[in-house]
């Protein structure tokens, strides 16, 4: 075997990525994508002069959704490939997600009163299916008012998680490509029908569905959970099968909008694979570029009449340019990934899910506090209650960050740790190790909750 000097090697090795610059892009896309969403909900657009048109022709809130779901599309499939593990990728997701997740139901349960419709977790009539529905997080695919209305984005990052692992077991986890433009061409197809068939038409009960859709979700987790090879993919292949059966016939939102989300997941996977060198630059634009052009076609041609009231936006447009837009953001930060970003970015995105979960009721606990709406009249008055609320949501989210969501990464991979030593894994790690995307160093949050 040929000897290869040392200094030869130091010389041949790629250099290292500049301090900082790791995680800026993609934790600064966060960071962006998630003060925006807020400022969505705080109806900024209502303080500017120009606030109604820019309402008809750009939606703030699908812009800064839509740029979360291109970023967990690229990073997700990644930190799971890059890890050769189904389990740690699970107890990692689980342990990112649920304690935040329930800190925050906890806490505005706490803040808020009964009448206020940001959280309904118990207050639906029916405490039962809203805590096994919110629990397993496909509430909006089951029928169940969300816990949180910002919970939503929750239910396409779990199937998305499902898809994901499947692929991953099944070694088709490279054909992102080809899955990316199937969906976006069964979103031109499906157009505004809307799947709401397994309780309306067939179960007619959303206890039943609970009743028949719980124990396949416990049995795929248990299942992925494992460490055995065998039991892995079947887990992963039920838990795929039912997300894909519950997307299919039972969301809520118009199919277009539906199967958009996630052919633009598996869209900024294609970014990730071209970027390093798994896909061919020009199958990755063809790729890409497809889904873009359907996503702004699909607006133009269904977010129309009955459709806006289940994209909540206010037209074609405000769709069209918001998800377009959402994608051109994206470029800029992929194109800048090796510089440095401000760090007031990057601190934001890495609170970012605890801004997401906290901002509505936030701003719900702060108003009557300081006697609003009415919303001010006066611009000063405006400046200042913008800063008030801005300044309220990320103090509350730095705490929330440093107290609950840190802690429990750490136990996250103690708990796994431990899980490995005591049931070694027979499910066979990646066949190579792929490369580290910028942002992959530590466990992130689920994209479009920050």
């Amino acid at each position: 075997m040929k000897l290869i000097p040392l200094s030869a090697r130091r010389a041949s090795a790629p250099p290292a990525a500049a301090p900082g610059s790791r995680l800026g892009w993609l934790d600064a896309l966060r960071g962006i994508a998630a003060l925006i969403v807020a400022l969505h909900h705080f109806d900024v657009l209502r303080m500017l002069p120009f606030g109604g048109m820019v309402r008809r022709n750009f939606d703030t809130g699908l812009f800064g959704v839509m740029l979360f779901f291109i970023v967990s599309g690229y990073i997700i499939p990644a930190s799971l490939e890059r890890r050769g593990d189904v389990r740690g990728f699970w107890i990692g997701r689980l342990f990112r997600i649920y304690p935040a997740l329930i800190a925050g139901l906890v806490l505005s349960i706490m803040m808020l009163p009964d009448g206020d419709g940001s959280v309904a977790l118990l207050r639906t009539g029916d405490d039962l299916a809203s805590l096994v529905a919110n629990g397993l997080m496909l509430q909006d695919l089951l029928g169940v008012i969300n816990g949180m209305n910002v919970t939503w984005t929750l239910c396409y990052e779990m199937v998305f998680y499902f898809f994901v692992t499947a692929l991953f077991t099944r070694g088709l986890h490279r054909h992102s490509g080809p899955i990316a433009v199937a969906l976006a061409g069964v979103a031109l197809a499906a157009g505004t029908a809307v799947g709401t068939q397994l309780v309306s038409a067939e179960l007619g009960s959303t206890r039943l569905l609970l009743l028949i859709v719980t124990p396949i979700v416990l049995v795929g987790l248990a299942g992925v959970l494992s460490g055995n090879r065998m039991l892995t993919g079947t887990g992963a292949l039920l838990l795929a099968g039912i997300g894909l059966v519950l997307v299919t016939l039972n969301s809520r939102a118009p199919a277009f909008e539906t199967w958009m989300i996630f052919a633009t997941m598996f869209a900024g996977t294609v970014v990730y694979r071209a970027q390093h060198g798994q896909l061919a630059r020009v199958p990755a634009l063809l790729s890409c570029g497809f889904v873009i052009v359907v996503g702004v076609l699909v607006g133009w041609l269904y977010n129309r009449g009955e459709a806006l009231d289940r994209t909540w936006s206010s037209g074609w447009k405000a769709w069209s340019v918001a998800y377009l837009a959402a994608w051109v953001l994206f470029g800029i930060g992929f194109l800048l990934r090796g510089r440095r970003f401000p760090k007031v970015l990057t601190w934001l995105g890495a609170i970012s899910f605890s801004v997401y979960l906290l901002h509505i009721p936030l701003l719900r606990t702060v108003e009557p506090l300081v006697g609003v709406p009415p919303q001010p009249s006066s611009t000063l008055g405006r400046i200042a209650w913008t800063a008030i609320f801005l300044g309220v949501v990320v103090a509350a989210s730095y705490v929330m960050y440093r107290l609950v969501e840190m802690p429990m990464q750490r136990l996250g991979r103690r708990v796994q740790k431990a899980v490995d030593r005591r049931w070694p894994r027979t499910a066979p790690a990646a066949p190579q190790r792929l490369p580290e995307p910028e942002g992959s160093g530590r466990e992130r949050a689920p994209a479009t909750t920050g």
